[in-house]
């Protein structure tokens, strides 16, 4: 086996190492390779480590070592003095990057099967703090250690940098100090980090950085840094963002770039009076204090007090990327990330408004001409959800009507972009963060339910759960009957939604109302008989997967469906719902497991929902099975 090992190490190292081998390499070796002859590879790699050679030989190896710790660390004790080593070479000054990184990662992943102190109370290195941190966490939950990194962080934050050292490894790592531990920061230590976020985010130069020298004689001719451009390729005449562009980059606008990467889970944190968690939501609308009302009227906003001005800072950065994303970019890379600024900039200045209520009235404006603007571009589809989760959150407080925004994202969205699988994941969880309010305040929610199945019936089994928790809000007297016939259409609608299928059909004039009524963007009570000849026609698509995976889906979805219509089924729609069920019986679309699935999960739920006209109901199933 060893030498199989050093075998593949060595079809590695030249190139020869087909796909086959790839995976027996993954499957065979890692798994099965014995302790003694694991001892071996890791004396082999002693022996590399020892003489400081730090060549691709070592390289390969480290990286074998990672690949066999990852697979098997439950099972696997490492020697000791191989950890220190591993230790010691990650502390040395003249270790390579790689193969710092590759020794944090063979440490993280023996960590918690090995009894590893990791010292660190010594290091200088900023990029060492951070991967000694995160051999910290993988430890386990130190709340000591996180706390002490902590304070570390900000201790070297609040001084200056020994000549060489690097800052921008500590803002990644302070973020993930407070994501671990928001409590590990004292008042006085986030108001001087508020201050020195007001100085990234607001004050970083506009000229363009130098490219590290390369050494030699200085070159009076060499050409000075210009200046920082916008995505359209003009230059800057405002304040540096994440969306201006150079060729290099100074220390100070990579300290821009990383503090606005933290800010949402900064003002999360620490934004109001006292540390939460960042993941907590906290929908508290904080009335404009005598203070907030400064922040917006004061000519002089360092008069206000470090969260305060951070605060208004923020603000301002979010509303100059707003004015950005609506430039013309170049590259493609960059229209893209205008759009990923647009909605992080969104919903920093809904998290701003919650927190103080003054900011309201000055991103009203601001956010209409937005929606404005994008809503008739569907690339842009992603940004209407923050937009539309800030217009749930103030448009009361502002006496806005928003309904026109609601009735865009429930109407045109899930109808035209369902095929999109990240879009259809943050449309759902938007619905799910805001279940009550649309079930007790917006009837377009309710209204719109055929347009939001389109998401399930094309991103079945990564949508099933979430829409476990949609059902119950869809579902009422006035929708039972319809979402009921729905759920037994769901295959039938996955494949009408292919157009490479069913686009000529779509076009014949016997069929094209019948899509357009299975199809349907809001709800309309019909005759689900009239769908018979849409199911037949599709009936040859019965064997997709997408269409088959789509089908599992519906027995889970009765069951839940049943269930909750018994909490308040009258006399009058339990009487409709067992004629639904007798006439859908020998409706369905032609999936043999799935016509024996829906049969069975009418039947045993029915029981329970139906009592009073059960023993029709068990008859004709008995005898349709």
């Amino acid at each position: 086996m060893a030498k199989q090992l050093l075998s593949w190490l060595a079809k590695a190292r030249c190139g020869s190492l087909q796909n086959g081998d790839f995976l027996i390499s993954i499957c065979f070796p890692i798994r099965e390779i014995q302790d003694e002859e694991l001892r071996k590879f890791i004396s082999r790699i002693t022996g590399f480590l020892q003489n400081q050679d730090f060549g691709n030989e070592t390289v390969d190896s480290l990286q074998r070592l990672f690949l066999i710790v990852s697979a098997t660390k439950y099972g696997r004790k490492i020697d000791g003095k191989f950890l220190e080593l591993l230790q010691t070479v990650l502390h040395l000054p003249k270790t390579p990057e790689q193969v710092q990184f590759l020794c944090a990662a063979i440490l993280r992943e023996t960590s918690l099967c090995n009894d590893l102190s990791v010292s660190w109370d010594n290091i200088q290195d900023t990029k060492l703090l951070s991967l000694a941190f995160s051999i910290v966490l993988a430890q386990g939950s130190k709340k000591a250690a996180v706390e002490a990194f902590g304070q570390r962080v900000v201790k070297v934050l609040e001084g200056r940098l020994p000549e060489g050292q690097n800052a921008r490894h500590l803002l990644p790592l302070l973020s993930k100090i407070i994501s671990f531990l928001p409590m590990s920061l004292n008042e006085d230590q986030i108001n001087l980090l508020s201050k020195r976020m007001v100085d990234w985010l607001r004050y970083a130069s506009v000229q363009q950085g130098v490219p590290q020298s390369s050494g030699g004689f200085f070159n009076p001719r060499a050409r000075q840094p210009g200046p920082i451009m916008e995505v359209d390729g003009t230059a800057t005449t405002d304040f540096f963002t994440v969306l201006s562009v150079g060729q290099y980059y100074t220390e100070d606008q990579w300290f821009n770039m990383q503090a606005f990467s933290m800010l949402r889970k900064w003002l999360l944190c620490y934004g109001s009076n006292g540390a939460s968690s960042p993941n907590s939501d906290d929908k508290s609308e904080v009335d404009g204090s005598v203070m907030s009302m400064v922040s917006v009227t004061s000519t002089s906003s360092r008069l206000l007090p470090p969260k305060e001005r951070l605060r208004e800072k923020a603000f301002e950065y979010c509303q100059r990327l707003i004015e950005q994303s609506n430039r013309r970019a170049l590259k493609k890379a960059d229209r893209e990330l205008q759009k990923a600024c647009l909605i992080e900039a969104i919903t920093i200045m809904d998290i701003i408004c919650r927190q103080d209520s003054s900011y309201v009235y000055r991103s009203l404006s601001c956010l209409k001409n937005v929606h404005s603007r994008i809503s008739g571009d569907l690339s842009y589809a992603r940004v209407l959800l923050p937009i539309a989760q800030f217009f749930l959150n103030h448009s009361e407080t502002a006496a806005v009507d928003s309904e026109a925004v609601y009735r865009h994202l429930f109407t045109r969205v899930p109808a035209q972009l369902f095929h999109s699988p990240m879009l259809a994941f943050e449309f759902i969880q938007f619905c799910r963060h805001n279940i009550r309010f649309f079930t007790e305040k917006l009837s377009i929610f309710r209204q719109n339910f055929p347009n939001l199945f389109k998401f399930l019936a094309w991103n079945s089994p990564a949508l099933v759960a979430d829409y476990m928790d949609l059902l119950p809000a869809l579902l009422g007297t006035d929708t039972a009957l319809e979402v009921f016939h729905l759920l037994l259409d769901l295959p039938c609608v996955a494949v009408a939604l292919d157009p490479a299928t069913c686009l000529e059909a779509y076009r014949h004039p016997d069929y094209r109302a019948l899509f357009q009524y299975l199809l349907r963007v809001e709800s309309a009570p019909g005759d689900p008989g009239r769908l018979t000849p849409i199911r037949q026609l599709l009936g040859s698509m019965a064997s997709s997967p997408r269409v088959v995976q789509c089908a599992e889906s519906v027995p889970v979805l009765l069951q839940l469906y049943f269930g909750v219509v018994a909490e308040f089924a009258d006399g009058a729609l339990a009487n409709k719902l067992v004629l639904a069920i007798l006439e859908r019986s020998d409706q369905l679309f032609g999936i043999p497991a799935f016509k024996a699935e829906v049969y069975r999960e009418e039947k045993t739920s029915s029981i329970h929902v139906l009592m009073p006209l059960t023993s029709s109901i068990n008859s004709f199933l008995k005898n349709a099975l």
